[in-house]
């Protein structure tokens, strides 16, 4: 297995051994499949950082929709020596902005120019940028108002490509469909760099709409997938007749689910990583799913309180972008305390039970700060007694006592100024009420556990 250093590294070594084998496949303007080499996908990023070395620009926020062209993008700025800052380019633009403000960012990449320069317009950076050349940052799925800028490097993302792949190789027969965002460290990571720095195809996909197209087009042998993802997947039976390799992270996932694809003689395996460590730190690589070994470079302990503690020096982040504070409280004598809970088995495999903090993980990988949620909804209803769970795979709004007697639609009609600020997947869609007062600790906290049990 080989290892790279950098990016750099990863196309020059490649393309120099490989020139022809290829490297990624995506779709022409009419459909038809489309071969990248390695010679050919090197030569465009030498040119394009070229081009971006002679701008004087510091840091270039990459609006990352995963073509081709943003792949090109991504290596060319790194190569060039700029900041690099990739965000979901499904954000509009006033939510987007603040981001690319919060990382100093004094250009924009996307594949619509126009929005790219209209963005530009907005930047006024009022300082360099705090890390430079190397640092490429990722946003934590949290909600908007709660997301934080992750500072890794090229160095720890082609680590963390290395640390799965050990554990889970790649050959160059191998095609690897890129379904998750690129904006997503797992997405990045296990949706690109698993594949290229084994030698194998990488398939970029065109979305969710062309998914079973995509399949059936590109006939993958591996995919990385969300579980809410793996779940439309087997109910539309559109794994192809080459995929043998899944590998589901960024969220739980049932087991009936995941023994639902094995029963298609798939391999199956669950990952664990964070934005913060570059993303996977563990995998399943036996029949138990949530027995999962842990990455060769990273060390995981368990605190006094279950909380997983990994030391992945290799992989680790630099810190939050320009926040030194919640850096120093995440990361200490160099061990990432993930707020996760957990076990090692007497084979020292880690077991993930949940989260010691007061986030929900929903389905499709986002995470909801729960203060900052449900301050908004007790905000729109003028209600206090309230709380927001996860039930069935939905957030579900569980009312106590409440001042004013609403029907669940009136309930719901209110939520909507708060909710819109929130994206689609992590919205209120449902209400259930106890008739009496929520559960609360001596300190006022809710017990979310006995709402769980009420709610059956």
């Amino acid at each position: 297995m080989n290892r790279y250093k950098d990016f750099a590294d990863l196309v020059d070594r490649m393309a120099a051994d490989a020139p022809e084998r290829s490297a990624l496949l995506a779709c022409d303007a009419t459909g038809a499949p489309q071969t990248i080499t390695w010679g050919e996908l090197a030569a465009r990023v030498h040119a394009r950082a070229a081009e971006l070395a002679t701008r004087g620009s510091l840091c270039e926020a990459i609006l990352a929709d995963g073509t081709p062209a943003c792949v090109v993008e991504i290596f060319a700025a790194v190569r060039a020596g700029l900041q690099v800052a990739l965000l979901d380019p499904m954000l509009p633009n006033q939510v987007a902005l603040p981001l690319l403000q919060a990382v100093d960012a004094d250009c924009v990449w996307a594949s619509d120019t126009a929005r790219a320069s209209a963005l530009e317009e907005q930047l006024a950076p009022n300082a360099a940028p705090a890390f430079g050349a190397h640092a490429v940052l990722f946003f934590t799925s949290g909600t908007t108002s709660q997301s934080k800028p992750v500072v890794l490097t090229d160095e720890s993302l082609m680590s963390s490509a290395f640390n799965g792949s050990s554990l889970m190789p790649l050959t160059p027969d191998d095609t690897l469909l890129c379904v998750l965002p690129l904006s997503h460290v797992f997405g990045f990571v296990c949706g690109l760099l698993w594949g290229l720095s084994c030698g194998a195809t990488v398939a970029l996909g065109r979305g969710l709409r062309h998914i079973t197209d995509d399949f059936a087009l590109f006939n993958p042998t591996t995919v990385s997938v969300v579980p809410k993802l793996l779940q439309l997947l087997a109910a539309r039976r559109a794994f192809g007749n080459n995929l043998k390799l899944v590998l589901v992270g960024a969220a739980d996932c049932t087991d009936a689910l995941l023994d639902a694809v094995r029963t298609h003689g798939i391999r199956v395996s669950l990952g664990y990583g964070l934005t913060e460590t570059s993303s996977g730190v563990a995998l399943s690589t036996g029949d138990d799913f949530h027995a999962m070994t842990i990455c060769p470079e990273d060390t995981v302990m368990i605190g006094e309180d279950g909380e997983i503690l990994v030391d992945a020096p290799t992989c680790l982040m630099q810190g939050y972008y320009r926040d030194p504070d919640k850096t120093a409280a995440a990361v200490r004598d160099g061990v990432l305390h993930t707020g996760d809970q957990g076990f090692l088995d007497n084979e020292g495999r880690l077991h993930v039970v949940g989260r010691l903090k007061d986030v929900i993980v929903l389905r499709n990988g986002t995470k909801v700060f729960l203060p900052e949620y449900e301050a908004a909804l007790a905000g729109a209803l003028g209600e206090g007694d309230i709380a927001a769970v996860l039930h069935e795979g939905t957030l579900v709004l569980v009312c106590g006592l409440l001042a004013h007697e609403r029907t669940d639609r009136e309930l719901l009609d209110a939520l909507e100024p708060a909710m819109a600020g929130y994206p689609p997947g992590s919205r209120i869609l449902r209400i259930s009420r106890l008739g009496h007062a929520l559960p609360r600790t001596a300190a006022g906290d809710v017990e979310r556990w006995k709402i769980q049990e009420e709610l059956g």
